[in-house]
């Protein structure tokens, strides 16, 4: 029988914890250029809700019109496509990569509305 006042052995839990696949994540310059991005289309009324997602292959963060509808833009975060084709990327409902790249806050732009001229 075990003594339950004997505290844990540190070494088994190094262990369990090193077992435990990494999940990727946003780091705090990304969630604000994200987050800058994403308050500004919520307070024009376009947004309203929005989901973070972090798995060991990629983070996601969803922009949803209503909380009860499929996302309308996913920015992702890959690290395994960094060398390739850049480990950020903006997807439309269908799937349809709207832009990729390496730098976060150039591929932020596809989602920015251009100004436009009004008639007075």
């Amino acid at each position: 029988m075990t003594d339950i006042s004997e505290p844990e052995n540190p070494s088994n839990i190094l262990r369990f914890a090193s077992k435990t696949p990494k999940s990727i994540r946003f780091d705090r310059r990304e969630l604000s250029l994200i987050m800058s991005l994403y308050g500004r289309y919520v307070a024009e009324g376009e947004w309203r809700d929005y989901a973070i997602d972090f798995s060991p292959e990629a983070a996601t963060f969803a922009i949803h019109r209503r909380a009860s509808e499929q996302p309308l833009y996913r920015i992702t975060k890959n690290p395994a496509l960094a060398q390739k084709q850049g480990q950020y990327a903006v997807i439309a409902p269908g799937g349809l990569i709207l832009k990729r790249g390496a730098d976060l806050e150039q591929v932020l732009r596809v989602l920015v509305k251009k100004p436009k001229l009004v008639d007075a």
